[in-house]
């Protein structure tokens, strides 16, 4: 099945996420946030502690189901006797409910400004890596 991928998660955070089932993340990463303006609430995503460089065939990922989807802008304005500095930053914040572990069969997008594309499956608990 065809996935976004959202790599380098920190295999703390994808722990976490086993354990409790229902975790928000706060993304912040340009790629990521790329993937994340992909997805609504009901799609599934696949985390994988993989770097985006190092995304291939086999690489294993957790698939979770996207709760709530929120896109915010921050702006943060300094200034001295010489200047005014104004600078934004975009975040978005997903709940995610945890649904299996999977292994990517495929990576089939992995272009800089576009989603990561990836078609992976689900691994059994009985199935051998």
């Amino acid at each position: 099945m065809e996935y976004i991928a959202l790599t380098g998660i920190a295999d703390s955070l994808i722990e976490v996420l086993k354990r409790h089932r229902l975790r928000t993340l706060e993304i912040r990463s340009p790629q990521n946030f790329v993937g994340v303006l992909g997805l609504n609430a009901g799609d599934s995503v696949l985390l994988t502690s993989t770097s985006l460089q190092d995304l291939t065939d086999g690489t294993q990922g957790l698939i979770a189901k996207v709760v709530k989807k929120q896109v915010s802008v921050h702006s943060v304005i300094s200034s001295n006797e010489l200047y005014i500095e104004e600078r934004e930053a975009m975040s978005a914040r997903i709940q995610l409910e945890c649904r299996c572990i999977a292994r990517i069969k495929n990576v089939i997008s992995n272009e800089l400004g576009k989603p990561v594309r990836v078609d992976a499956r689900e691994i059994s608990c009985y199935e051998a890596r």
